[in-house]
């Protein structure tokens, strides 16, 4: 590879030609969308089956969603590094179509409970209170275009924390509670920003599938505890 070829691939989005970076974000938001829809036709086809309730009980009975958390969090890491692969555009998709699968699974038990024993309506107020909340971040970074990735340590030891409190949570009996999930939602929320902000400022225009993917995982956290809060503010009233 010359060093003019190094020298373009270097170039992060933001310092491409309008027209590169353009093609780049579209192509970006296009796979999320189509991302979202799988997400949601996978997700309609697990709650329709009868086979649902007694894999969700299996997924959080006793210490299993201690498990389950570990191996989402290891197909979340082997998916990723998938879809930045470099040698193959299928690998790509493949990473990505593996962490849209791996993230219908987890949310299993969540919407099987807000779909049966609670208001169904409330996961489409969830989808589209999430939409908002994504739309205004990516709007902040696009037309601010601040780099945030200062936000990276203090996500870094967000994660931490919160993950602390989860495991405590699942070994001691406790409920995490309203309080916790407002948190989690800012917390996704500057997940959200902190991704779009990456997209725009350190990654290559070619790499729009993995792009994709970081902007998946950072509305699907965000839609987690928007849901969450408002199941709890429904099973309240």
């Amino acid at each position: 590879m010359s060093h003019m070829q190094e020298q373009t691939y270097s170039l992060s989005a933001a310092e491409s030609p309008a027209t590169e970076r353009a093609a780049f974000i579209r192509r970006t938001y296009g796979h999320l969308a189509l991302a979202l829809l799988a997400f949601t036709g996978i997700e309609y086809y697990l709650l329709q089956s009868d086979f649902a309730v007694s894999m969700a009980i299996r997924m959080t009975s006793g210490f299993s969603w201690l498990l389950v958390m570990g191996a989402f969090m290891a197909v979340g890491y082997v998916a990723d590094r998938m879809a930045h692969s470099l040698n193959s555009e299928g690998v790509q998709y493949l990473g990505l179509g593996l962490f849209v699968v791996a993230e219908a699974i987890i949310f299993l038990p969540l919407l099987l409970i807000a779909t049966r024993y609670s208001d169904p309506s409330i996961i489409g107020t969830a989808g589209m209170m999430t939409l908002l909340l994504v739309g205004g971040l990516t709007s902040t970074v696009f037309i601010t275009k601040k780099d945030f990735s200062f936000l990276k340590g203090i996500l870094s030891i967000g994660f931490c924390v919160a993950l602390g409190f989860i495991v405590c949570s699942m070994i001691f009996g406790f409920s995490l509670g309203l309080i916790f999930s407002s948190v989690m939602v800012v917390f996704a929320a500057g997940s959200v920003l902190y991704t779009t902000s990456n997209i725009l400022h350190h990654y290559h225009p070619s790499q729009h599938v993995a792009a994709s993917l970081s902007l998946f995982a950072s509305v699907a956290l965000l839609f987690w505890y928007v849901l969450q809060i408002l199941m709890s503010l429904s099973s309240s009233d």
